[in-house]
Parts: C-alpha cells; sequence; structure tokens
C-alpha cells in the first residue's frame, strides 16, 4: 500500500471546511446550524479475518485491516460532509471520529461535529 491509502481528509477545494477546532482563525462564525454525522458499518471479508488472525499470531501492522478502516473514515467523513452541505453548512467544527465494533460483525465510524455558517474577517 502506498502512503495515499493511509490518509483521509479533504481535499484543497472542498467547499465544507472541516476542523477539530472549535474556531477557525480568518473566519467567524455566522450561524450555528447544530451537530451533523455521517455514520458507516463495514464488515471484514472472510479472507481479511484469516489473513490478520494468522498475523496477529507473528506480530506486525495488519495492512488488510488498515485499509479498511481508513475507507471506512473516509466514507463516514464524505456522508458528514454531504449533510453539512445539504443543511446549507460551509463548515464543521469540533470534528471527531467515534469508532466501535459493531455485534462481532464489522466496525460502525460515526464522524460527527457541529455544523455551521462560516464568514472571512
Amino acid at each position: 500500500m502506498g502512503i495515499e491509502e493511509y490518509g483521509g481528509g479533504q481535499g484543497p477545494q472542498s467547499d465544507v471546511l472541516v476542523v477539530t477546532t472549535n474556531d477557525i482563525p480568518g473566519y467567524r462564525v455566522e450561524q450555528v446550524i447544530g451537530e451533523v454525522f455521517g455514520l458507516t458499518v463495514r464488515s471484514r471479508h472472510l479472507g481479511s479475518q484469516i489473513g490478520a488472525g494468522l498475523k496477529s499470531m507473528v506480530g506486525g501492522e495488519l495492512k488488510g485491516l488498515t485499509k479498511t478502516l481508513v475507507q471506512t473514515r473516509n466514507q463516514a467523513m464524505d456522508r458528514l460532509v454531504e449533510q453539512a452541505r445539504a443543511r446549507g453548512a460551509n463548515g464543521v467544527l469540533a470534528f471527531r471520529f467515534d469508532v466501535t465494533e459493531a455485534a462481532d460483525v464489522g466496525t460502525e465510524v460515526c464522524a460527527y461535529g457541529t455544523a455551521v455558517v462560516l464568514a472571512r474577517e
């Protein structure tokens, strides 16, 4: 896997600015729209689970699972941005991820934050 397969986040041309901070230098919050989230649940395919089980015996990174989690987080973030955009926001503050196991069949990833309308100062 190349480095581009390990990361995520927004591209430089996104119309909805997503940050982990509560404010953004150079911007003011004109309107707070409220909480937005993007949710997805992914199961691991059998081959990935068997490979992960074998790899866990000898140690090292579980690259297949890493790639799946990156894709899952990116999908959750994309859904968050879609929801923010649909509600009229151009920013999301206090962005976070929450990751949990979903009934032992997959991983639930929730991306959440506060949708806002931002204006440059």
